[in-house]
Parts: C-alpha cells; sequence; structure tokens
C-alpha cells in the first residue's frame, strides 16, 4: 500500500513538473495527459483524496490538457450511491469535466441498479476490465 502512494505522489509530482515547465517556458503547451483513477474502498476520505487529486491536475495541467477518469468498483462503488455523503463532491468533479464510471459487475453483485445511483455517473461492465484497456491505450493509471 506505501508504495502505491509512492508512486501516485511521484505521478503526480511529474505532472507538476510539466505544469512548472511548460509556464517557466510561457506559451509552450503542455503536453496533453489522460490519467484513469481506481477508487475501491468504501472510505469518504479515500474518495476525497482521489477527488482532490484530480482537481489538482486539472488545475495544474489546465483542464483542456488532461482527461481523467475515477473508476469505481468493490466497496468503492458505495460512494456512487444515491445517499453518498461524497456525492456533491463528485457531481462538482463531473460538471468540471472529470469521467466518474461505476462497475456494473460491483453492481450486479451488490443487486444495485442505476435507480440507486448518483444520476451524474456512467457505468462501464468491469472496473478491472476499463482499467486495462485505459493504461492499453497509454492512459496513466494511478490508485490513491
Amino acid at each position: 500500500m506505501k508504495h502505491i502512494r509512492t508512486l501516485a505522489y511521484a505521478f503526480l509530482l511529474s505532472f507538476s513538473s510539466l505544469a512548472a515547465q511548460a509556464a517557466d517556458q510561457g506559451d509552450v503547451p503542455v503536453e496533453h495527459q489522460k490519467v484513469i483513477l481506481q477508487v475501491s474502498d468504501s472510505v469518504p476520505s479515500k474518495w476525497n483524496l482521489t477527488l482532490s487529486n484530480a482537481s489538482n491536475l486539472q488545475e495544474l495541467l489546465g483542464k483542456d490538457n488532461v482527461d481523467i477518469e475515477i473508476v469505481a468498483y468493490g466497496p468503492g462503488i458505495d460512494m456512487l450511491r444515491l445517499e453518498s455523503e461524497v456525492g456533491d463532491k463528485i457531481d462538482k468533479a463531473i460538471s468540471n469535466g472529470v469521467k466518474i464510471v461505476a462497475c456494473q459487475n460491483t453492481m450486479k453483485a451488490k443487486k444495485l441498479t442505476k435507480d440507486d445511483m448518483l444520476t451524474s455517473i456512467d457505468y462501464v461492465p468491469g472496473g478491472v476490465l476499463e482499467i486495462m484497456r485505459k493504461e492499453k491505450a497509454g492512459w496513466s493509471y494511478v490508485r490513491p
């Protein structure tokens, strides 16, 4: 777990470095980035961290310079339910261009339907499969 946090921190630092270099060079644009973030914990603080990471990336790189997708599966899907205590923050992230998706395999296992979920989210057949596909397509993967 500590190794994963270290990798996530290093990842964010590398983006900070890119943004700082671009700012130092004036009008030189930052290369467009794509990042997928995983949440598989049903802990509000984990969601808050993930949403903060997404917001920080948008601020550092510019919203138009980064595609961000947050994938929730396993226990992490609980924070995407209608009664989620981080629901307002999730809706705000989505309105700022962050894509947030729920794993339909997890929903099926937990007997959840789309009526149980926040209305602003999207869905993927499998969370792990989504991460695998995005990585293969060149997206950076972070698990905060």
